[in-house]
C-alpha cells in the first residue's frame, strides 16, 4: 500500500482531497474497504471518517455486480471481450463458493468479512449473483461482512500499527 499512497502523494495529493482518494480506492476489486483502511491509515485519516468513506465506497459497486454481472458476462463471453478472463472469474466463483448452497447468508457473511486474500464485498457479490442466492439476503450478509471487516482491519491498522510504528 505504501506505493499507492506514494502515487497519490506524488500525482494526485495536490489537487485530489485524499478522503476522494480512499473512496475510490475502496471500490476498487481486490483492494476494497481493507485496502481503503490502510490507506486511509497511512494518509492520517481519522479512523470513523475513514471507515464511513471506505465503507461506502466498498458497498457502492455490490447492487451493480448483483443485478447485472450475469448479463454483462453473457454479452462479454458472446463477443470475445476478455472471454478468458471471464470464464476464470467464474470458475474462481465456483471454486469458492462450494457447498454452500444451504449456508449461503454465513457463508457470504464470512467470506465478506474475514479479510484475506480473495475474499471481499466483489467476490462474494460475484458469487451470489452467479449462483442466484436471495438479492436481499446476499446484499445485507455482503453489508454485514464489510462491517466486519471494517472493524478487523481498524483494530490491525489504527490499533496494531499506530502501536508498533506510532
Amino acid at each position: 500500500m505504501d506505493s499507492l499512497v506514494n502515487w497519490y502523494n506524488a500525482s494526485l495529493g495536490s489537487w485530489l482531497p485524499k478522503e476522494v482518494f480512499i473512496f475510490f480506492v475502496s471500490m476498487l476489486p481486490f483492494i476494497e474497504l481493507r485496502g481503503g483502511l490502510v490507506v486511509a491509515w497511512s494518509l492520517k485519516i481519522p479512523m470513523l471518517t475513514a471507515s464511513l468513506i471506505c465503507i461506502a465506497g466498498n458497498l457502492l459497486p455490490i447492487p451493480f455486480i448483483l443485478f447485472f454481472i450475469k448479463a454483462i458476462f453473457k454479452f462479454m463471453k458472446e463477443h470475445n471481450i476478455l472471454k478468458k478472463l471471464v470464464l476464470k472469474l467464474e470458475e474462481r466463483a465456483s471454486r469458492k463458493s462450494a457447498g454452500v448452497e444451504k449456508g449461503e447468508f454465513i457463508f457470504l457473511l464470512l467470506f465478506v468479512g474475514i479479510p484475506i486474500p480473495g475474499t471481499g464485498a466483489w467476490m462474494g457479490s460475484l458469487i451470489a449473483s452467479l449462483f442466484e442466492f436471495n438479492i436481499k439476503k446476499a446484499f445485507l450478509a455482503i453489508l454485514l461482512g464489510v462491517l466486519m471487516a471494517a472493524v478487523i482491519v481498524n483494530i490491525i491498522s489504527y490499533g496494531l500499527l499506530e502501536n508498533l510504528v506510532g
